[in-house]
């Protein structure tokens, strides 16, 4: 559909008002070194702007727009699927063994061996195909995505975005992403200014402002597009997200290119109402696609530990056949000669005395096909079935559904469900991940009083728990039942650090202290009825502040916050107040805030802002005019940002706010009235997790200002490297001998459920590490908030040093970074017998430098024995090098989880990758291996799906080593019995069936239906996760006791039935049992004991396994009588077998029973033995759940649950642990000077003296 409308224009030229990032292009004559460059090697590209027919045809040729998250297509599909089957050694063993049936040598038909290959490899194939065409449909989603495209004539058509060439003109929307890398031409300002969300990039949730050329503002309208034409000389394609180099050539002048002029491909335009920009790169050559990595081929370590048994297995299978071929030559060459009754025919190579080498080998190579049932051809084929079916049990889990959204979690491989089981490394972003993408204003310190100040989790929890403990005790006189002076000692008062602060308040008079009970029950947090402003104190809410001797000051704190921003005020259709726009959450927090506490920012103009505010003077509300004179911004180097203002009294004032140790370091000496106090409160707030911002300001007289402000606009106006030095300096000028009025605290609020799950995977034995392209405050807090950070914790921050990076040599900085690693290391080696965690945190330029080969090692080294280890300014190669370096170094199942384009490297790296399925694309999903509407559900995917994945895969590997080998080895022992003959004891279509039919569907039940332990008790005992850790299940010790129940079951089976028939009569005439008869018996024995195992395997059955079972077993009786019932030409010796043969004679049916007892009687020992002396957590809990321990034993169930928790110094219990040590202490402290004040109380002498005690 065309489009083709005029533009309205936004009238704030932002350009205007911002000093530092706003710098104006100019043309040049003269370019950079940058410049230079282009033309050369890695700046050969040449975009035609509006003329994208011209890159249809080299040499200007580029890729299409669309981009493929696929493994295959159409062309590959089959030769990389084949290629990754028969990458199993298994696989690739019977392909030869396949070969081989077609000649001479096989001792069976083709078919036997060909179908159930081509059965196993088709189905893997199918499975991999149904993935993929999933990934596919994912892609073709994204591709078909609409964008609005120049055609002809200013008019523009929507096209999907995989139809964008370069060369097109693109015009994007308030809230739309960027279809691929643009260059801005113009926007809704008239001085071309944009805001762009790069959250999706690099994490950061802060607004980026962009500025287009001055040449290409007048190009903003669709109808100015029919004769716009450029030339844009520029770099290659390359995956730096924060550098780009070109020239535009428009109207014959050259004009120098930035990043502040490229809009990235999967960021999003914000605060704009429409932007108009060229493409550049397109599909694979954006720099979002540059910084991910091809989709890697994934396989579990149970898979790859699965080959190693499969080697073990064939080594088994080597080993019998060269004793088959070498004692069949012997046999031939000695002992063949005297058998004259059995002479074979004189050119029968397998049996020739005269060349017995000949014959060993051949016989040989025939065992090798014979004995191949060793193998479990069926255990891949199986095992992905299984895995498939798991993955739709997963998915259809109705307790990770997430109702606000609408999604659940997602399967997208099956490869890895085992694998979800052994994580012991998380490796976690923040934004999108952990936070929500939702500041809300929670606390405020205000002239030396702290406000908003509610008791948060930790508190209500350790007071409950403290109280619990502690409600019983008294204070009595040496040891007398003085209840009149006895009272239980109430916790609430050191739950509370802002109690003492608010009761002696002015205005405190309103709060009461709370009852017993009530400190007793934790306080339930809703949400907030007002987004973004979750705060609750009726001494500001009420307006009672106006009451107050520091009315001023408070007035003053609420007019730095509805002043001091770069926000734009939206009329909210569904309310009367107002919503705002602005480049940080916070500040948008901010403004709710202080609408809410009476001072709403109206609207703003060029060079003034409007704000209804409360007087307290008068009580009256008033709507006041604001000059705004100069706007210095907030920057990560700053940390600050300040406004300078006039009011209409002609007064002016510059109103800042930023991180605390920098205002404090900026105030006059008669405005540190309130810095103790304040201080004191944003340490506290820290502890909960917020984001504190100092509010202070400064009185400045009109000479003062008229001198500075020159100094400033010659500053703004340089044009040069040396501008942001010279307009630093000048900031640094005015920012200071500043008045302190407070702080503010913000909560970077947390998905539901965050702090709960991390705390379980703590619990479980699971590290978590923080990764995010955040400033270190910000991830700090966030830590904390998660409670991956705790005050008594000990935090190593490794950065650059200022001399270090002063210097810029690369040896210096390593040298800096290998001193603090290593004095670190010593300091956590010298206290790791202490109960003192350490807690690492790394910003970006350090862990460049830490992950250099020569100082790798020594970084890993130490960041694995921290409890948490947070990594700041982290760029999207380093998340995915530092996963690498981490699943290298320390050989442990690692798990990435994030949500945005940035987090796509560490997912494909990581042993799994998991996608937070949110508001932020699809990206970090299409290339995860799991996807997750929310993190909360990375518990239950882990504790529950994961560790009853691993039991299940394990198992089912275990028993189908016995079962093959329980098998197998009769065969081997019937060659023995029968001097090495080549004879086979059992039916073609006995070995077809029993791999296929026969016990593949009741492993296939336990593989999907197997729990050890119901999901809410894996909840609430999370230690039963360690066994994937340790990997207890699928250990060498379990597989080669497997191997061996397999060894010793088929000697019973083959002893027992052969010393039973093969001497004497098993039906009434006196019939001994032939060939037919042996092998159909020795069969039956075989399945009724492999089947009866795998009961004995189970731990929760259902009907399916029951019926699988059972069924499996009679259907054996049913194939044996339909197949005698068919011709002697069809069944061979198997006519009539069961009718006439077996069913009658009473001896086949209690040898039956027999053998199966005896087979199945050494690991039923070994159970019950186990189960009596060294029970399994699993087992306990069992035996205690069947019992009803639960119930009846509340007390005893408690007491394992709390065993079973792992001791961890991350998580919410850990919180909740040091806030009891701390209040316990606080405790000793209190009765001691409560016992200290009574005993020197004269009546306490008085008493204690009298001779009536």
């Amino acid at each position: 559909m065309a489009v083709s409308s005029r533009r309205s224009k936004g009238k704030v030229r932002w350009s205007k008002l911002y000093s530092f990032s706003c710098m104006k292009p100019v043309v040049t004559e003269s370019a950079p070194e940058e410049q230079e460059q282009l033309g050369g090697p890695g700046f050969s590209r040449v975009v035609f702007c509006n003329d994208a027919q011209l890159h249809k045809h080299k040499p200007h040729k580029y890729p299409k727009n669309s981009v493929s998250t696929t493994k295959y297509n159409f062309a590959t599909f089959l030769p990389k699927a084949l290629f990754e089957q028969f990458r199993r050694v298994a696989n690739l063993y019977f392909l030869l063994a396949a070969v081989l049936s077609t000649t001479s040598l096989a001792p069976f038909s083709p078919a036997s061996v060909i179908v159930p290959l081509v059965f196993v490899v088709g189905v893997s194939m199918l499975k991999e195909g149904m993935e993929d065409w999933n990934r596919f449909l994912q892609d073709l989603s994204v591709n078909s995505r609409i964008a609005k495209v120049h055609e002809a004539n200013g008019v523009f058509v929507s096209k999907p975005w995989k139809a964008l060439c370069v060369g097109d003109i693109v015009t994007v929307n308030r809230n739309e992403y960027f279809p691929s890398d643009l260059l801005f031409l113009s926007s809704s300002y008239e001085d071309g200014i944009c805001y762009v969300e790069t959250m999706n990039l690099d994490g950061e949730t802060n607004l980026k402002v962009k500025r287009c050329l001055e040449v290409t503002l007048p190009v903003d309208d669709d109808m100015e597009f029919n004769k716009f034409k450029a030339m844009i000389r520029c770099e290659d394609p390359n995956p730096n997200l924060y550098s780009f180099t070109g020239n535009l050539e428009f109207e014959n002048k050259s004009y120098p290119l930035g990043p502040s002029q490229v809009l990235l491909r999967d960021s999003k335009l914000r605060n704009t109402e429409y932007v108009y920009g060229v493409v550049i790169f397109s599909g694979v050559d954006t720099k979002v696609v540059r910084n991910s990595t091809k989709s890697p081929s994934k396989r579990s370590r149970i898979e790859r530990k699965m080959d190693k048994v499969i080697y073990l297995l064939f080594a088994m299978l080597v080993l019998i056949s060269i004793v088959t071929g070498v004692c069949s030559s012997l046999y031939t060459k000695f002992e063949m000669e005297k058998l004259w009754y059995v002479q074979p025919e004189e050119d029968d190579p397998y049996f020739n005395p005269k060349e017995p080498l000949v014959s060993g080998l051949l016989q040989f190579i025939r065992a090798l096909i014979l004995y191949g049932y060793l193998i479990p051809i069926s255990l891949y084929v199986s095992i992905e079935v299984v895995k498939v079916l798991q993955a739709m049990l997963i998915n259809k889990d109705i307790a990770m559904y997430d109702e606000m959204t609408s999604k659940s979690v997602e399967a997208r491989t099956s490869n890895l469900n085992e694998e979800l089981g052994q994580v012991e490394i998380i490796l976690s972003d923040k934004t999108g991940t952990l936070t929500c993408n939702q500041m809300e204003f929670r606390k405020c310190s205000i002239a030396g009083i702290s406000y908003g100040g509610e008791a948060n989790e930790i508190d209500h929890a350790a007071s409950k728990r403290m109280n619990a403990d502690l409600e019983t005790y008294d204070f009595s006189f040496e040891g007398s039942d003085t209840t009149s002076t006895s009272r239980s000692f109430e916790m609430f008062e050191f739950s509370f650090p802002d109690y003492a602060t608010k009761k002696n308040a002015p205005g405190g008079e309103i709060l009461t202290s709370p009852s017993p009970e009530n400190a007793r029950t934790p306080r339930i947090e809703h949400e907030s009825a007002i987004k973004g402003f979750n705060f609750k104190d009726v001494r500001l809410t009420s307006k009672k502040w106006i009451h107050q001797s520091e009315s001023c000051d408070v007035a003053m704190f609420f007019r730095v916050m509805a002043l001091c921003h770069t926000g734009i005020p939206v009329e909210d259709d569904d309310t009367e107040k107002l919503k705002y726009e602005a480049e940080s959450p916070e500040e948008v927090a901010f403004l709710i805030a202080s609408q809410e506490f009476g001072f709403t920012f109206l609207r703003r103009t060029q060079s003034t802002m409007f704000v209804k505010e409360l007087d307290p003077s008068s009580e009256v509300v008033v709507e006041r005019e604001y000059k705004l004179l100069n706007l210095l911004e907030f920057s990560s180097s700053r940390k600050r940002m300040s406004v300078i203002v006039k009011d209409g009294d002609d007064q002016i004032f510059l109103l800042c706010k930023g991180a605390d140790s920098i205002i404090f370091d900026r105030l006059a000496e008669d405005g540190k009235s309130y810095q103790k106090p304040t201080t004191a409160h944003v340490s506290n707030y820290a502890e909960d997790g917020l984001r504190t911002l100092a509010f202070a300001y400064r009185r400045l007289e009109l000479v003062e200002y008229e001198k500075w402000n020159a100094m400033f606009t010659q500053a703004k106006s340089t044009i040069g490297p040396e501008r942001d030095d010279l307009l630093e300096k000048a900031s640094e000028v005015i920012e200071k001998y500043l008045i302190l009025l407070g702080a503010v605290a913000v909560e970077d609020k947390l998905q539901k459920g965050v702090s709960e799950c991390i705390d379980k995977l703590a619990q479980a034995g699971l590290k978590i590490w923080l990764l995010t392209g955040d400033k270190k405050e910000t991830a700090i807090n966030i830590g904390f908030a998660c409670s991956l950070l705790q005050h008594d914790m000990k935090q190593v921050h490794l950065s650059l040093s200022k001399e270090a990076e002063s210097n810029n040599e690369e040896k210096a900085m390593k040298e800096d970074i290998l001193l603090q690693i290593e004095t670190a290391y010593e300091v956590t080696c010298e206290e790791s017998n202490k109960d003192s965690p350490f807690a690492l945190v790394v910003d970006g330029k350090a862990l460049e430098l830490a992950l250099k080969n020569d100082v790798k090692d020594q970084f890993l080294r130490f960041a694995i024995n921290c409890a948490s280890v947070i990594c700041c300014r982290v760029s999207p190669k380093q998340k995915a090098l530092i996963t690498r370096s981490v699943k290298e170094y320390t050989g442990r199942t690692t798990l990435a989880i994030g949500d945005g384009a940035n987090d796509v490297g560490m997912i494909q790296e990581a042993d799994i990758g998991v996608g937070i399925s949110g508001m932020e694309g699809m990206q970090a999903v299409m290339a995860s291996d799991f996807s997750l509407p929310q993190f909360r559900f990375l518990e239950r995917l882990l504790l529950v799906h994961g560790h009853w994945c691993y039991k299940r895969i394990s198992k089912m590997i275990l028993y189908f080593v016995y079962k093959n080998i329980a098998f197998g080895l009769t065969l081997f022992y019937y060659e023995l019995y029968t001097s090495f003959s080549g004879e086979l004891m059992y039916d073609d279509w006995y070995m077809v069936l029993f791999n296929v039919m026969l016990t593949s569907l009741p492993v296939i039940a336990l593989g999907v239906f197997e729990q050890d332990v119901s999901a809410d008790v894996c909840l609430k005992f999370p230690a039963l996760y360690q066994q994937g850790q340790q990997d207890i299940c699928f250990s060498w010790i379990r597989i080669v006791g497997w191997i061996l129940n397999g060894v010793l079951s088929s000697l019973s089976i083959f002893t027992l039935n052969f010393y039973a028939f093969s001497s004497s009569a098993f039906r009434d005439k006196g019939e001994v049992a032939d060939v037919a008869h042996l092998g159909a018996i020795t069969y039956t024995c075989v399945i009724w004991t492999v089947n009866c195992q795998i009961a004995l395997i189970i731990t929760h059955f259902t009907w399916i396994q029951h019926f699988f079972i059972w069924g499996s077993i009679s259907f054996w009786y049913i194939f044996l009588y339909v197949y005698g019932l068919l011709p002697p030409a069809f069944s061979n010796r198997g006519f009539h077998l069961l009718t006439e043969a077996l069913g009658p004679a009473l001896t086949y049916w209690l040898t039956t029973v027999l053998v199966v007892v005896i087979s199945l009687f050494p690991y039923f020992l070994h159970i019950v033995v186990q189960r009596f002396f060294w029970p399994k957590d699993e087992h306990v809990l069992q035996e205690m759940k069947y019992c009803k321990k639960d119930v009846t034993d509340n007390i005893m169930w408690l007491r394992e649950q709390n065993n079973s928790k792992k001791k961890t110094h991350v998580g919410f219990s850990a919180r909740v642990d040091a806030k009891i040590r701390h209040l316990a202490g606080m405790l000793r402290l209190k009765k001691m000077s409560i016992y200290r004040a009574m005993s020197n109380s004269p009546r306490y002498r008085t008493t204690k003296n009298s001779p009536l005690i």
